[in-house]
């Protein structure tokens, strides 16, 4: 009797030590943590102008602009005339645009299909940068600039993201808040 009790005990011991191996990962102490890409979080985004914290960031989303007309529908990213714009995550350049208000402008897909990011008041493209082009979250696309209806002494980003719906053009979509998407905790 005594001995079939060591067997299953043994046997629990072997049980246990294999499923712990299955589940836990034994590493040193001094072992450098693992890195992981801030992209693999739900829905986060790059802030999308080089060197700006979080911590600079305001939702300005809601507000109204000067007209009282409109909601902004985005937000405005405060930096330099020629600091570098970089892609917000992976995706391709849908168009190329100027328009009265915006400005130099970059409407980007989503690799999905399901999200354009704009990004307006550019004071220029990066070099060779095209329709149809592939881009990678944190490639330079453009700098920031005061083009459009921007007042020329506060240069800055407005950056924008919107919903589409399948077969919707570059210009459509529903405009969702970019700032909880980019103020996350990283």
């Amino acid at each position: 009797m005594r001995a079939r009790g060591w067997a299953g005990i043994g046997l629990a011991v072997l049980i246990g030590a294999a499923l712990l191996r299955t589940f836990v990962r034994i590493v040193p102490a001094d072992a450098p943590e693992p890195s992981r890409p801030a992209a693999a979080e739900a829905g986060a985004l790059l802030i999308p102008v080089e060197g700006v914290p979080p911590s600079a960031l305001s939702d300005t989303f809601a507000q109204a602009r000067a007209s009282g007309a409109r909601a902004h529908d985005a937000i405005d990213i405060m930096a330099a005339r020629g600091r570098a714009v970089l892609a917000a995550a992976d995706g391709r350049i849908e168009k190329l645009f100027w328009s009265e208000e915006g400005g130099r402008t970059i409407y980007e897909r989503s690799p999905d299909g399901r999200r354009i990011y704009y990004y307006a008041h550019l004071d220029g493209y990066a070099p060779g940068l095209a329709e149809g082009q592939a881009v990678r979250r944190g490639q330079r696309i453009a700098t920031v600039g005061s083009t459009g209806n921007a007042d020329p002494a506060a240069p800055h980003l407005h950056f924008a993201v919107h919903e589409l719906r399948p077969g919707e053009p570059w210009h459509g979509g529903r405009a969702i808040n970019p700032y909880p998407l980019l103020a996350k905790p990283r």
